[in-house]
């Protein structure tokens, strides 16, 4: 039987969720039955475990150098013509996209060159929260033309097909659900010294320890994070904070710690290879963003067995169930983290039962292997195999 030819095409492989996704499709999809090729643009941050599937994957991957995160006609335009030549010349299956960006771009090119079926996964909740009123409009606009060039929308929470509908970006039947998922094994089977590691980031066995894992950029909420610490270092003084991840804002969400006079206590780590090991020390984890698509990083807190406190925003409140595996709070209140926070260190017990009901939730929902499974069933249906 003659392999079905499949593209996953994404902007680039930077850190963050969409390329965890699109790393373990292109990895986990039945070889016997798909030959799986990556299409990526320039990743500039790559992570230990991109690189080391860049290298085993290094055969099926085409890199188009001109197809960027930032908007730029020149470049745009030669990497739409560069993947469209691409289809023409390799005859895919199935393009799989992901991210907007190569959404896009590589949609209509991909059914301009003749695919037959063309998948997208934004991986992104951009119809709120991420750019200025007119710039929301203009994405919706695109959103809605770039739609017409795909044969299914993949959602990843039923809040998030409900908003795409609302919005009116292509009809209730092109869009299909399909859950996250991670590599459950990792985070289960993490053993780590939790004295030496907390010394790494000079933390004491006593302190507490709350953590932000993400991008340092306004969706992310980063500046509430750092003026929740101020609220609730000065209630539980033995609190310490860890920053992992880097972007745009950590100048100033280091100066911002120094005027709150918290910068002895606020740890800027930046990117962590060691994510599982990290999350196991940590006491609460906080994700203060002011839109998600569902923000993996809570799955794996969930996964580490450690209660998160997230904003009810995007397709978060699918993935926390409120007072029993998380604490949702308002977008852009950084007392109410602050509250929820100290409700969680003061309370051991809250914790416990709390981090373990996130747990065994993550545990039966989201594993790769469902995810990897349903995907496969949408290509399967796509080509009524």
């Amino acid at each position: 039987m003659k392999k079905i030819k499949i593209a996953q095409v994404i902007t680039r492989m930077d850190w963050g969720g969409s390329p965890d996704i699109v790393r373990i499709l292109c990895k986990r999809l039945d070889p016997e039955l798909y030959d799986v090729r990556l299409i990526t643009g320039l990743t500039v941050y790559p992570s230990l475990k991109t690189r080391n599937f860049f290298e085993g994957f290094k055969n099926n991957i085409f890199y188009i150098k001109y197809l960027r995160r930032n908007v730029n006609i020149f470049y745009d335009m030669f990497a739409f013509c560069s993947l469209y030549m691409l289809f023409r010349r390799e005859r895919f299956n199935i393009v799989h996209t992901h991210t907007a960006k190569a959404g896009f771009i590589g949609r209509i090119a991909a059914k301009l060159a003749g695919t037959h079926f063309v998948v997208h996964t934004p991986h992104g909740h951009n119809l709120y929260g991420y750019f200025s009123f007119f710039g929301t409009l203009l994405v919706v606009i695109l959103e809605k033309i770039a739609s017409l060039f795909a044969d299914k929308i993949i959602a990843l929470t039923d809040i998030e097909k409900d908003d795409m509908v609302r919005y009116n970006i292509c009809k209730p039947r092109k869009i299909v659900v399909v859950t996250s998922g991670i590599d459950l094994e990792k985070y289960n089977k993490t053993e780590v010294n939790a004295k030496e590691k907390r010394t790494e980031f000079n933390v004491g066995v006593d302190d507490f320890l709350v953590g932000m894992i993400g991008r340092l950029e306004k969706v992310k909420g980063p500046e509430y994070f750092i003026e929740a610490a101020k609220y609730i270092a000065e209630r539980i003084p033995q609190t310490k904070f860890l920053i992992v991840g880097d972007g745009s804002l950590k100048g100033a969400l280091i100066t911002r710690s120094k005027q709150l006079n918290i910068d002895n206590k606020v740890i800027f780590a930046g990117w962590q290879e060691d994510v599982p090991e990290i999350l196991s020390i940590l006491d609460v984890l906080v994700l203060p963003s002011l839109n998600e698509a569902i923000g993996r990083v809570i799955l794996e807190a969930g996964a580490s067995g450690k209660p998160v406190v997230a904003t009810e925003v995007g397709g978060i409140p699918d993935i926390i169930k409120n007072n029993e595996t998380g604490i949702l709070v308002p977008p852009g209140d950084s007392k109410k983290i602050a509250e929820a926070v100290i409700s969680l260190l003061e309370d051991k017990q809250k914790r416990f039962e709390m981090g373990r009901a996130a747990k065994d939730w993550v545990n039966n929902q989201f594993s790769v292997d469902n995810m990897v499974r349903e995907v496969h069933n949408l290509y399967k249906s796509l080509l009524n195999i």
